[in-house]
């Protein structure tokens, strides 16, 4: 029996580890071939694609930083001359800083919100004309739960998640002539490795419900249902996945 993306391609930003890699092996192992993308991690990235080959899938290493306006025309170019073209984008790179308000430099305000946000905004520029001319496509981007709560020393990271979420749905009202579904996917406490940039976890605002930390494979299946056949009536959304710390 076929697998359900065996046809598609993915392309996954900030692929390299954590909830990237996950999400990149999660599509791989339903048959999508993907294009795993990291800014600076050649050796991770490179893992990621070993790992997805090694199961008898298909996978390429596109680098690059994706708040480059040049960079995401070149993922797509690549994308094209390897695998035809992409039907799945997931725009997942984002950096993590945690500092006060009154202490930040406005080049750190801007580092943040270039990478997660203007870099989904370049991603789906390049990336959109070639779902178009496939049929339709999926879109999702990682958000997180910082900006529903309120999560001090983070102000730049809460207006970029929350950016990203008003991109989802106003694309998803654009796009779904070209049967093109835009999602928003918002993480909440998820079992990372967390970089030395970013600091110690946040303290959370409010206790967790299910009491213990998500996984990286629930977020990954979260996505993996908004850009496979049983997600194609989902669109201008924002999915939480926090174990009820944040209740919509």
């Amino acid at each position: 029996m076929s697998l359900p993306l065996h046809d598609k391609v993915a392309l996954v930003t900030g692929a390299g580890k954590n909830i990237g890699r996950g999400i990149a092996l999660a599509l791989a192992r339903d048959g999508a071939a993907i294009v795993v993308n990291g800014r600076a991690d050649r050796a991770a990235v490179d893992q990621v694609v070993r790992e997805i080959e090694a199961a008898g899938g298909r996978a390429m290493a596109a680098m690059g930083d994706v708040s480059d306006p040049a960079v995401p025309p070149r993922l797509a170019s690549e994308a094209a001359a390897r695998f035809g073209g992409v039907d799945i984008l997931v725009s997942n790179a984002g950096l993590r800083r945690q500092t006060s308000f009154l202490d930040m430099p406005f080049d750190e305000w801007r580092e943040i919100m270039s990478v997660a946000l203007d870099g989904a905004f370049l991603l789906g520029k390049a990336i959109v004309p070639q779902m178009v001319a496939r049929g339709g496509g999926a879109f999702v981007a990682l958000s997180g739960i910082s900006t529903h709560v309120g999560t001090p020393n983070r102000c730049h990271v809460s207006a970029s998640k929350s950016g990203l979420e008003g991109l989802m749905r106003a694309l998803a009202v654009e796009l779904a002539p070209h049967k093109i579904t835009c999602n928003a996917l918002s993480p909440g406490a998820i079992d990372t490795t967390r970089g030395a940039a970013a600091g110690p976890r946040p303290v959370e605002n409010r206790p967790i419900p299910l009491k213990r930390f998500g996984t990286v494979d629930e977020i990954a299946a979260m996505v993996r249902l908004l850009v496979g056949p049983q997600g194609t009536f989902i669109t201008g959304q924002t999915i939480h996945v926090n174990g009820g710390e944040f209740l919509t």
